[in-house]
């Protein structure tokens, strides 16, 4: 059909076989106005003439077409765009680079490129390319509509001898045509790039007749002319197209390498040794846009193993005053101490905020204040905590200077010592735990601990990453950090799946994050999204629910503690998937996007306190003796965690064994929060782990075998630090000699 669109402004690059003239030809018959701009000069870019223009106006006005013709140079872009203004009104289409400028090659080999062969190649196709482009931005702008389409080479992509000036500069209009997609699309201006093979007046001197034929420009037109109709949604794309066939392109990433080793400088042998892995495209990656680059190194970065860490370079402590960190200045600051004032209407809206409905029968005791049991859900422990963060705190911090717009939300924790009341005024007092250096960019831990009339409420980890603030000198991991812990390698126990809305940001934002990137489609394409993302701490509290549901059954009392890290973000309206995990009263998680399989929360875990009434002190039938004592170590801690986490400031692995072989495995985590006991492996690296037999542990408890003896008989193993077994006697005496 017709395009719905009158008005068009395009022109063509050469006659005869050429691109542009079909391109011109192509939009006349389906209605458009056309602008037909030719300087008729040759490929080297000299002479001039006005007879490849006027053949091609006469051509489409034979067909009934309408068209005027330009001889402006590429260098008058204003002049160019006046001319579609004067003659038609309006400016919807500007096919760049091929259309606005006459093409022209300067081939040489590098040697011989002169400054004369770059400069002219440049001058024609990119500053020629931003110049028209840019006389025409503002009329689409202000009419809301534009398509433009940059062409660039598979010279410019692949690269190719000979054409260095033109390859850069091909490549540069993919840049350009990047950066206008991004800007352009909250105006509905689309910019798309392709890489055209076609026989042209350039190639007809090189190429033999039959590959001409065969390379016909009518087969390149179809697709310039649905990337410019008004129903294409296609943006920031680049297309290689040509004899009737079209592909699309994107860019490909390894997974990569990380590259370094405990207590040494990285050195070029470290690359070396690892060089096939970084360059192994097994389950490569595809960034799309530069968050999405950011987000996947913020990843990486977190997940290097404490043990893993470099050390400073001795030099590095000269960037830390372009870094704008100071750790020893910043680290133990005290922030202004924040209050937060809330009633029920501030949980109600909350619960709205991380997708809770009325749908839902279960759900109304978090949506109606008159209901028999009417809770505050437990992840709105975030909230009163959050201004510490978001206020500006951070930044006033003495050691802190950053740019608050490089600043990602990297991790999060956050642990109940009592259900949150549905109303009150709450206090909270937030300090910077430590500061990290990543070398990419900086890691501030912050803790904020929240009051309830002098009682402490709750407790919230804050890791945030401060882009490009890093190489200042400072540590790479921290003992104050709560870690994450991946999920086990099974099937999960249990999936939900939930629909986020189209508003769920704009919804979630009323509970105290007015961050624009949320809300604001101008704000967020300077991000590099395509649209406003959701909240990461609104798919914290989306997965949060679904476990408190499917394994508390909405009591929140029994919610004790929430780790996730942020990976990548969500758009409102696409349906969430959180996988859960049962081991002990620790639920592993991992959320995901159900339409694209991208994982948003990983390394997550939610701890239950245990359910009422559950009963620990019988062993099952072909249990383990050794499980009653680890009840009462968990009853301990349970009492005494937070002073025995200032005491011992350790973890210890058990690994419980019966008939030669691992029964059950203990983790003693008296590091963290307020301590913990759970059933498993610690995935870090414990301090001190103990390998004993199920019967022997009993002995040694009982006091019937010497820990010493059982140790040097080779009944007690351990790894690790050896003197760590010291501290144990905080937590079992009165109950063991061990």
């Amino acid at each position: 059909g017709n395009l719905s669109r009158e008005f068009l402004a395009f022109h063509p690059v050469t006659t005869g076989i050429g691109l542009g003239r079909e391109y011109a030809l192509a939009f006349g018959e389906r209605g458009a106005s056309v602008i037909v701009n030719d300087l008729g000069g040759d490929i080297k870019g000299g002479g001039k003439s006005s007879a490849a223009a006027d053949k091609v106006v006469e051509e489409i006005k034979a067909k009934g077409g309408k068209a005027v013709a330009n001889y402006d140079s590429v260098e008058d872009g204003e002049k160019l765009i006046q001319t579609a203004l004067d003659t038609f009104g309006r400016i919807d289409v500007s096919p760049s680079s091929y259309l606005f400028l006459y093409r022209i090659l300067r081939d040489r080999s590098f040697a011989r490129t002169s400054d004369l062969d770059w400069d002219l190649i440049h001058r024609v196709h990119l500053r020629g390319s931003f110049l028209v482009t840019r006389a025409a931005w503002n009329h689409m702008k202000n009419q809301k509509f534009g398509r433009i389409i940059m062409t660039s080479s598979a010279a410019g992509i692949y690269g190719n001898f000979g054409q260095a000036n033109y390859s850069a500069a091909k490549l540069g209009l993919l840049g350009l045509a990047n950066t206008l997609a991004i800007e352009g699309k909250k105006y509905n201006i689309h910019c798309n790039t392709i890489a055209p093979t076609a026989g042209s007046r350039l190639t007809q001197t090189v190429m033999p007749p039959d590959l001409l034929d065969s390379l016909k420009a009518e087969y390149v037109a179809p697709l310039v002319l649905w990337l410019c109709h008004e129903e294409c949604k296609e943006n920031g794309s680049l297309f290689e197209v040509g004899a009737g066939w079209i592909g699309k392109l994107r860019w490909e990433r390894t997974l990569g390498k990380i590259v370094r080793h405990k207590n040494q400088n990285m050195s070029p042998e470290d690359v070396r040794d690892k060089w096939d892995q970084i360059c192994d495209f097994t389950d490569a990656t595809k960034p799309a846009n530069i968050q999405e680059s950011l987000q996947s190194l913020v990843e990486v970065l977190s997940k290097v193993d404490d043990g893993e860490g470099i050390l400073a370079n001795p030099t590095s402590a000269m960037a830390s005053t372009g870094s704008g960190i100071n750790p020893t200045e910043a680290v133990g600051k005290v922030l202004p101490q924040m209050t937060f004032t809330y009633t029920h209407m501030h949980c109600i809206l909350y619960a709205l905020g991380v997708g809770m409905s009325t749908k839902d029968p279960d759900q109304l005791k978090f949506l109606y204040e008159g209901h028999d049991d009417f809770s505050c859900l437990p992840t709105f422990g975030v909230i009163p905590a959050q201004s510490s963060m978001l206020e500006g705190g951070l930044s006033s911090v003495p050691g802190l200077s950053f740019d608050p717009t490089r600043l990602l939300h990297g991790e999060q924790y956050l642990e109940l010592y009592k259900p949150l009341p549905t109303s009150g005024t709450l206090t909270s007092k937030a300090s910077i735990a430590d500061i990290l250096d990543k070398g990419s960019g900086a890691v501030i831990l912050l803790d904020v601990h929240t009051y309830s009339n002098q009682e402490l409420v709750c407790y919230n980890q804050f890791s945030v990453f401060i882009v490009g603030a890093g190489g200042f000198g400072g540590k790479r991991s921290s003992d104050k950090a709560v870690s994450t812990v991946p999920a086990p390698n099974r099937a999960p126990d249990a999936v939900v799946e939930d629909e986020t809305s189209r508003d769920q940001a704009a919804l979630y934002r009323l509970s105290g994050d007015w961050n624009p990137l949320h809300i604001n489609p101008s704000f967020a394409a300077m991000g590099g999204f395509k649209a406003p993302i959701l909240h990461g701490l609104c798919s914290f509290g989306f997965a949060a629910r679904h476990v408190l549901k499917q394994y508390a059954g909405n009591d929140v009392s029994r919610f004790k503690s929430i780790k996730v890290r942020f990976v990548k973000p969500v758009l409102p309206g696409q349906r969430l998937q959180t996988e859960m995990w049962k081991e002990g009263n620790r639920i592993h998680l991992l959320c995901k996007v159900k339409e694209t399989g991208a994982v948003v929360l990983s390394g997550a875990y939610i701890d239950l306190h245990a359910a009422p009434g559950a009963s620990v002190n019988a062993v099952p039938a072909g249990g383990l003796q050794s499980d009653l004592v680890f009840a009462e170590i968990g009853r301990r801690i349970k009492d005494l965690g937070a002073e025995l986490v200032k005491k011992v400031n350790g973890i210890f692995g058990w690994e419980i064994t019966k008939g030669g072989k691992i029964a059950a495995q203990w983790t003693i985590d008296l590091k963290t929060g307020n301590g913990a006991l759970h059933k498993g492996p610690y995935t870090g690296k414990a301090d001190v782990t103990f390998i004993v037999a199920d019967e022997d542990f009993m002995e040694v408890v009982m006091g019937k075998l010497n820990p010493q003896k059982a140790f040097f008989a080779g009944k007690l193993k351990v790894r690790g630090n050896i003197m760590m077994s010291q501290k144990l006697e905080m937590i079992l005496k009165d109950y063991a000699k061990l």
